[in-house]
């Protein structure tokens, strides 16, 4: 019985350029570069986190660690380095405050 062959897809199809377009907005955005340093930050910290305890605490725990600890910190520096070098001004987002918990 003979096999059908389908061509392969053109990679240049209007799609596919479409798609390498936006992927390419998206690592340039500001926003997606902010995430990269903060990821990057809290990969240090898991680092050392682990290297003082002795032992791998892992992303989830250094990520929370890192927020509760640093993050203020660190993008309040951040945001202070960018205005310095004339960087573009850096997206955030602050979630709504939570009510407070009934006793």
């Amino acid at each position: 019985m003979p096999r059908l062959i389908m061509p392969a897809l053109a990679m240049t199809s209007p799609q596919t350029s479409e798609i390498k377009g936006s992927k390419e907005f998206v690592k340039q955005s500001s926003l997606y570069q902010e995430f990269l340093a903060e990821r990057e930050e809290i990969l240090k910290h898991k680092w050392l986190e682990s290297e003082r305890l002795g032992y791998d605490i892992g992303f989830e725990r250094a990520l929370l660690d890192w927020i509760r600890k640093h993050r203020d910190a660190w993008r309040a520096n951040r945001r202070a380095q960018l205005a310095a070098q004339g960087g573009a001004p850096v997206a955030t987002f602050t979630p709504p405050a939570q009510p407070a918990a009934k006793k």
